[in-house]
């Protein structure tokens, strides 16, 4: 039997975390390839430290011309990132931070695996395992620690980018234990934030009075309790922050993409990664798929597993679990999925409309429990299967 009284703690990263800034570039750069060829085909990674950038991987375009082209713009793609993230420091300016690409065509071994022919449909661009989740805890069917955590860096952010709170620095990290009563978030009983902060003098006291104002506005009436810890730039100072402080990297924080560690991971990263890639497309299949189970009250809590075979276009398996919430067996769940949606990677891709310059936004305070954008973002997040899943059980 599920537990249902316990404490949980998740974590997330502002866009200034080193391995953050990776991610952003990454992404941009796919949003270029794919702003000019929707079938664009992008593995870019991105590795940052004191005063510099260097990006690789390989990147495909049909038009060789077209592709030498956007291999001309990467330095001032990255640049751009930069500059939007906020980061003016000696050590890590837009302007002056010198920029190596070492991207390349894709490996024609690889795309002979990925693009369909006339005597096979397209097949996955890796083999792996994607696994997908929800859970009623909150609007967004999201694990409420990761989704509380994300809300108040991303808060922190706009007031810090409007001007509001110009003391505050791009670079900083959240986290939030939240105590369970009945299966559900009750309490926050820890608050961890430490951020970056451009006034020397300040200290760890000061930086609160800046923070939790903000902090209280995003978290629910009454979760915040006199019992509450507070753990605010907890060792001190925090002003060289970003790659200077620390090197970044892209696809180190897969668990901050996803579910906070609330659920299992397939282990590959998303940002960098074109959408043939099923990574990304599938994880974002499995996420789309189990947030619709549990809004069609088919579950309360719904985990969802899908794998692929490099080359191969049908998932290998589908595998749900619901922990004892559902109202149906798992196995007509899992039928029902199957009919449903082509889970083929360009099913997948069609569906979901992922064959457009929507990434660098992900890239950011989590993958998922974002509301659905009018130019096909976050589509992922629609929860428009809930009648067909109905009827397919």
């Amino acid at each position: 039997m599920a537990r249902d009284s316990y404490f949980f703690t998740s974590e997330s990263v502002s866009e200034g975390h080193p391995d953050k800034v990776c991610d952003r570039i990454s992404d941009a750069v796919l949003d270029a390839f794919l702003s000019e060829e929707p079938e664009a085909r992008v593995a870019c990674e991105t590795f940052a430290t004191t005063n510099r950038v260097v990006i690789g991987g390989e990147v495909g375009l049909s038009d060789k011309a077209k592709l030498a082209e956007y291999m001309g713009r990467i330095e001032q793609i990255a640049r751009e990132c930069v500059r939007d993230i906020g980061y003016e420091q000696d050590k890590f300016h837009h302007a002056t931070v010198e920029v190596t690409n070492l991207l390349h065509e894709q490996s024609a071994h690889i795309a002979q695996g990925v693009d369909a022919s006339e005597t096979k449909d397209e097949g996955a661009g890796d083999q792996g395992i994607m696994f997908g989740y929800a859970v009623d805890e909150t609007p967004d069917l999201m694990p409420a620690p990761i989704q509380y955590s994300h809300a108040i860096l991303r808060r922190l952010a706009e007031v810090r980018k409007s001007g509001k709170e110009p003391t505050l620095g791009p670079d900083a990290k959240s986290q939030l234990t939240l105590r369970y009563e009945g299966g559900k978030p009750v309490e926050v009983t820890s608050i961890v934030l430490s951020t970056q902060h451009l006034d020397e003098a300040m200290t760890s006291e000061d930086v609160r009075a800046v923070v939790e104002p903000y902090i209280r506005e995003v978290l629910p009436a009454g979760w915040v309790t006199a019992g509450t810890q507070w753990w605010v730039n907890p060792t001190g100072k925090f002003v060289i922050g970003g790659p200077d402080g620390d090197a970044g990297l892209t696809g180190r924080k897969i668990i901050v993409d996803t579910y906070g560690g609330a659920a299992p991971h397939g282990g590959g990263a998303f940002s960098g990664k074109d959408p043939t890639k099923v990574d990304r497309s599938a994880a974002y299949a499995a996420r789309y798929l189990a947030k619709n189970v549990v809004a069609s009250g088919l579950a309360r809590r719904c985990t969802l597993q899908l794998s692929y075979a490099i080359g191969v276009a049908q998932p290998l398996s589908v595998y749900v679990d619901t922990h004892g919430t559902g109202e149906v067996d798992e196995v007509r769940i899992e039928k029902a999925i199957r009919q449903v949606m082509d889970l083929t990677p360009r099913g997948i891709r069609m569906h979901l409309g992922l064959n457009r310059p929507i990434y660098q936004r992900t890239a950011a305070y989590g993958h998922f429990g974002r509301a659905p954008e009018a130019d096909g973002g976050f589509s992922w997040e629609k929860t428009d299967l809930t009648e067909a899943l109905k009827s397919a059980v």
